[in-house]
């Protein structure tokens, strides 16, 4: 009794609270893509809650991705994107580490329609505020507006100053007439804004000789007038041939050289307004509300002009990146885009 007993005060349960489910997460591969679109579609296939996903989704047991369709490739395809690519090199760093040009002398020039507003719009609402009411005429005739931009890639000093940022301009495809008569929004002969209905070549070839040209030969680096400098385009049944005439004369004025080269057909992932500048420009767009297309076009090109120059710089390291995924998989475009 002076001594005690020894007495053993573990407990046999050596584990409490809620079981641990192990899931084997990689059968989720067997289910078919349309069978997963939801977090409600995974949590009734491993048979737990909706929560229990999402903690997955933290852990990055399994993730959220979002999947685009892409241009089908034939082989010709395949291969003009191919040697496209492979006439990016730098020629002087093939004998020992090949690496792309830098495409200082690129100006890429694409058109695209800007909608005034989405078909469906999700944002957040404060307890008891009122839903706004959206009404248009026809859903599918939403007011729009083709816009035509122009970007090189921007430059920068030893210092990293910016001296020169790339945005050469954007231009609606719009025509101003005066109207033929009085409204309640406004009187007859008011001058009105509104979009060209049919781009056509003769459109394309006097918005390329009239705006985008003496917007080059304004804005271009002093230093570099007289080198080549060439405008990359897709293939467009609107856009301008590399050999058409006017525009050959138009692009030999004031000591410049500037010419038109078509990117291989079926690429937007070749084109750095399709690989990420649109978008982005977009998403800026989306949190302005519009009413008029003059609206519209004021919006757009405001975020054109405040779009950072370091942002449009990393779309064109994204380009090499893309460029490079191209060549790996022999020019075909099943790829994601590389993380930089």
């Amino acid at each position: 009794m002076d001594r005690g007993l020894l007495v053993d005060v573990n407990s046999a349960k050596y584990k409490c609270g809620r079981k641990k489910i192990e899931l084997n997460v990689s059968t989720l591969k067997d289910v078919a893509l349309s069978s997963r679109t939801t977090i409600a579609d995974v949590a009734t296939h491993f048979g737990v809650s909706k929560s229990k996903v999402q903690s997955m989704k933290k852990e990055g047991a399994i993730k959220r991705v979002s999947n685009t369709i892409k241009p089908f490739l034939m082989e010709k395809n395949k291969n003009d994107r191919l040697k496209w690519c492979l006439s990016m090199l730098d020629p002087l760093s093939l004998s020992h580490d090949p690496q792309f040009k830098g495409l200082f002398d690129h100006v890429t020039i694409d058109e695209k329609w800007w909608f005034i507003t989405r078909k469906t719009l999700r944002y957040y609402t404060a307890p008891g505020e009122v839903e706004p009411t959206r009404t248009i005429k026809n859903k599918n005739y939403i007011p729009k507006i083709q816009i035509l931009t122009a970007v090189g890639r921007p430059r920068f000093d030893s210092e990293g100053h910016c001296i020169f940022d790339g945005k050469i301009g954007c231009w609606a495809f719009v025509k101003y007439e005066p109207a033929k008569r009085s409204s309640v929004n406004r009187s007859a002969g008011t001058i009105e804004m509104k979009p060209i209905e049919s781009i056509t070549k003769d459109v394309m070839q006097s918005f390329l000789i009239e705006k985008v040209l003496p917007a080059i030969r304004a804005k271009w680096p002093r230093e570099d007038v007289g080198k080549p400098i060439y405008i990359q385009q897709d293939n467009a049944k609107p856009h301008v041939p590399p050999n058409d005439r006017l525009f050959s004369e138009a692009a030999k004025q004031d000591g410049f050289d500037i010419r038109i080269i078509c990117q291989p057909a079926n690429s937007p992932d070749l084109n750095i307004l399709d690989l990420g500048f649109f978008n982005s420009l977009q998403s800026i767009q989306h949190k302005r509300s519009t009413k008029t297309t003059e609206e519209l076009v004021a919006i757009v090109e405001k975020a054109f002009a405040d779009y950072s120059v370091c942002q449009l710089n990393r779309i064109f390291l994204t380009l090499h990146g893309c460029m490079k995924e191209v060549m790996r998989i022999g020019g075909g475009n099943g790829y994601d885009i590389p993380h930089i």
